[in-house]
């Protein structure tokens, strides 16, 4: 009997961009073995996403990108959902109880939707080209503070260990990630002790550390 042979799941990926950091963590808690693509956002002061190849594989000019089970996906949500949904194995990152499984995409979502657009590298150059770069910190440190306080608020009602009791959720994915992007920013973090007790407990776990930028092939210092 002939076997399909399923190519290698492949992830185009920016070392430093948090949605494709989310996605690292995903695959690694999932102990899937994937091949790196890096895609440098910044090269010659543009980026090669908006090359026709990369365009081709997604309109929207953004990283991740995962190729696996024969799919091309984009965006980080759907990405880790899929990955949940068919791989039972390693940690579930969407619970089964429906009201833990709503908390942990609304965590999700605040981040996705409520923070990371503000701090995207697309805003942030049209931001220093249309209202200079002294504009630049106040806009990042009013929607980050916004955004972060609103995780903290929520946290008091979910965080057990983690973001949603004391199993790692798709929550936790999204919430080192930004820790980590606020203070590249100089966002005071020592107003959110939730955050930091949480970010504190993930950051030293294997699968979260090999998915950190300073692991990545690509990574550049910064």
């Amino acid at each position: 009997m002939n076997q399909i042979k399923i190519a290698k799941p492949i992830l185009w990926s920016y070392f430093q961009s948090t949605c494709s950091w989310r996605v690292r963590i995903a695959l690694n808690l999932k102990a899937i073995d994937y091949e790196y693509r890096a895609v440098d956002l910044l090269k010659n002061k543009g980026g090669e996403q908006f090359s026709k190849e990369f365009t081709n594989l997604n309109p929207k000019q953004e990283v991740p990108i995962l190729f696996i089970d024969n799919y091309l996906f984009t965006q980080s949500i759907p990405i880790i959902e899929y990955l949940d949904e068919t791989r039972r194995h390693g940690a579930r990152l969407l619970p089964d109880d429906p009201v833990k499984r709503a908390k942990c995409r609304i965590i999700a979502e605040l981040i996705n939707s409520g923070i990371q657009p503000y701090q995207n590298a697309n805003v942030i150059k049209k931001i220093n080209a249309e209202m200079g770069k002294d504009k630049r910190k106040d806009w990042l440190h009013f929607y980050l503070n916004k955004g972060l306080n609103a995780v903290e608020e929520i946290l008091k009602e979910t965080k057990g260990r983690y973001c949603v009791g004391d199993e790692i959720t798709m929550a936790d994915l999204f919430l080192v990630p930004q820790v980590f992007a606020a203070k590249r920013y100089k966002i005071d973090m020592s107003i959110y002790p939730l955050i930091n007790t949480i970010n504190s407990e993930l950051e030293n776990i294997d699968d979260f550390l090999r998915a950190h930028p300073y692991s990545q092939p690509d990574f550049l210092r910064i």
